[in-house]
């Protein structure tokens, strides 16, 4: 049974949640106290682990509302659930009536039970169609007593009389079969007792009523098994809010003890837990050490920490970690160690990062339930899961989610990085007001602070799509990636040397920027050519890169590289024809420049940076962004008016620059 959609009514903060759609991971996105957490505590009531009960009103009935509106027919939660084909054939066969059912809805109340609605397509009962067929009967009856002498004609009458008034009593089908069965056979009596019998015809009228009456019970009897199938069928429910932590020293024997006892504490399932992925049983291991055998205890240990080493590789992205068992007498000690790390130290499993203890504790745990354990085929509720992760590891945990779990999985979250970009009809946003409580949108809705974690998502995103791809190359600012990427796309139409199209341009931001850009790109492993303006600073930070080895020297390219005879210093702008620049920029700023002069300074090395100057001079601000603008506009109308031959040569020039450093890291 998949579950496809429930709703919650009457449960703390919710009033009414509205309908929820369920994927197969279903993301409940919401700021805090929005009521997120207790749409899952609902949910789980349905079908909890340790046993479905009621529900307590003083602790579970919204508190703005008065008692004496609760009691034990009061709705909580409603389900739609999805019916596999086996299923549906086990359902038919169990009550016939629901041949074709691929859906049923079972729902909760306060009170201790639960109802499951099956729409089956059974025969209606039409009490008015019975009463007609019962006159006829009546009718045929009393025609045959009129024949008879006046003590059975009496008789018979009096009996038909009674078998109308009998057949047509009951509100429902169980309640009709009950007084019409003992109706009918009492007709019969009565008709043998007169020595009568009707037509064939008519007497087809009474068999039909008897068969009708006979099939009823049989058929709510059915009815009855299907619905009790169908809660046996239905999912638990695993709700998790305090994650579980494992120990990183154990003792086994104490451990052994408690547990021949009966007296295991929460800790010690745990352990047991993480022997049921590792492989390994404390019976053995204390078995061994009785005997004296410590060279199979520790193969069993070595290769138990290689699995368990293995699985956290899949999923623990930060660091390339291992994981060692060590067996000391009865003590096991769970101990993590960094290969990678310039001090490759054993640090115990209690010592390591809040953050890896519950990623370890979350993976062992789930592992262990969920491979022929109590979660094997449980929908799991997670409440804020990740919350002590790193972002990129609560990434990871939200892929692990995806491509390690067969379950169904709804979860809560407030984080960025748990919001699943990628399969945005996964999300379900909670809000929270006055009036109405917390609801439930399938589509993203609600205030700032709700939607904010899905808008810096679709941010980082957004921003991962349009400007990173495997082979990038970053340049300093916005204008830089407009012009370079006009000149470029035009080159390239007219079969010249425009950039090498398995290149991204990527801007950074600002020249301040490059460093960073630089380090989060080469973080992911993506190629990386840099493309800086030839100025002081620049070289500084090219220097930078270097040392901090994020990039190589000849990895980095630099404006003046267009020219035949590199200026000392250039912009993206100085490529430009120079008298074609200055009409931009007069263009561009028409408006601001009327009745006034520019005296630009000849000294100033950059033509952007004269500009700047002469436009400060006259108090007025400037920005490249307007004649760049006004640059790709004519770029698509009349290239050749803002690219003469001359520039065309030098972008040339610097294209096959950055194309040749390309190739070199490729080649690396």
């Amino acid at each position: 049974m998949e579950l496809k959609s429930f709703r919650v009514r009457n449960f703390r903060s919710i009033n009414d949640s509205g309908e929820i759609d369920v994927s197969r991971i279903t993301a409940l996105l919401g700021r805090n106290e929005s009521g997120k957490s207790n749409v899952l505590r609902a949910l789980h009531s349905l079908n909890p682990a340790d046993g479905f009960k009621a529900l307590n009103p003083i602790k579970d009935f919204p508190r703005h509302r008065k008692l004496s509106e609760c009691n034990d027919n009061t709705p909580v939660v409603d389900s739609t659930w999805q019916l596999s084909e086996y299923e549906q054939r086990c359902l038919a066969e169990i009550w016939p009536a629901a041949e074709g059912v691929s859906k049923v809805t079972i729902g909760r109340r306060y009170g201790e039970k639960r109802y499951v609605g099956i729409d089956a397509q059974e025969a209606a009962f039409d009490l008015a169609a019975i009463k007609t067929e019962a006159r006829k009967i009546d009718a045929a009856v009393k025609a045959k007593a009129s024949k008879l002498t006046d003590d059975a004609k009496s008789k018979l009458e009096r009996a038909s009389d009674a078998f109308i008034a009998a057949i047509g009593a009951g509100a429902t089908a169980v309640k009709w079969a009950e007084s019409a069965t003992p109706a009918l056979a009492a007709l019969r009596q009565a008709l043998a007792a007169a020595d009568t019998e009707l037509t064939d015809a008519q007497d087809q009228k009474i068999v039909a009523l008897e068969e009708m009456a006979e099939a009823i019970p049989g058929n709510e009897e059915a009815h009855t098994k299907a619905r009790g199938w169908v809660v046996e069928r239905l999912p638990k429910f695993m709700y998790l809010e305090d994650y579980p932590k494992i120990k990183g020293h154990q003792d086994i024997a104490k451990f052994l003890k408690r547990k021949s006892e009966g007296q295991q504490t929460a800790a010690d399932i745990n352990f047991e837990k993480l022997c049921k992925v590792a492989g390994l049983s404390p019976q053995k291991l204390q078995e061994l050490l009785q005997s004296n055998d410590q060279e199979t205890r520790g193969q069993l240990a070595n290769r138990a920490g290689a699995v368990v080493t293995t699985a956290i590789r899949k999923r623990w992205k930060d660091r390339e970690l291992k994981v060692r068992f060590n067996l000391d007498a009865q003590h096991f000690d769970t101990l993590i160690s960094d290969p990678n790390s310039v001090y490759d130290v054993e640090v115990n499993l209690d010592e390591r990062s809040r953050g890896f203890q519950w990623f370890f504790a979350f993976y062992i745990v789930f592992a262990a339930d969920t491979e022929d354990g109590e979660a094997d085929g449980a929908i799991l509720l997670l409440d804020e899961p990740g919350l002590y992760l790193h972002a990129r590891s609560q990434g990871d945990l939200l892929r692990h989610l995806e491509d390690d779990f067969t379950n169904q999985i709804v979860y809560t979250t407030h984080s960025p990085f748990m919001v699943p970009a990628h399969q945005l009809d996964w999300v379900r946003t909670v809000n929270i007001a006055e009036e109405a409580g917390t609801t439930v949108s399938n589509d993203p809705n609600g205030d700032a602070r709700t939607l904010f974690p899905l808008q810096a998502a679709l941010g980082y995103d957004l921003a991962q799509s349009l400007f990173i791809g495997p082979n990038n190359l970053v340049v300093e600012g916005v204008t830089d990636f407009w012009i370079l990427s006009a000149v470029s796309a035009y080159l390239n139409d007219q079969g010249k040397a425009g950039l090498d199209e398995r290149l991204t341009v990527t801007p950074a931001g600002g020249a301040q920027k490059v460093h960073y850009m630089v380090a989060l790109l080469t973080s992911e492993h993506l190629k990386v050519l840099v493309l800086f303006d030839d100025e002081k600073d620049a070289k500084a930070t090219r220097d930078d890169l270097v040392k901090g080895r994020l990039i190589r020297s000849d990895s980095v390219v630099f404006a003046s590289e267009a020219f035949e005879v590199p200026p000392t210093e250039a912009d993206i702008e100085d490529i430009l024809d120079q008298a074609v620049y200055e009409a931009l920029v007069h263009e561009a700023y028409a408006k601001e420049l009327k009745g006034k002069k520019l005296e630009l300074n000849a000294h100033i090395p950059r033509i952007a940076r004269r500009f700047e100057a002469a436009f400060g001079s006259l108090s007025i601000g400037f920005h490249k962004t307007r004649p760049t603008r006004l640059f790709l506009q004519k770029m698509a109308s009349d290239p050749s008016s803002v690219l003469p031959a001359g520039s065309e040569g030098q972008f040339e020039r610097l294209f096959k620059a950055i194309n040749a450093a390309l190739e070199k890291h490729l080649a690396r």
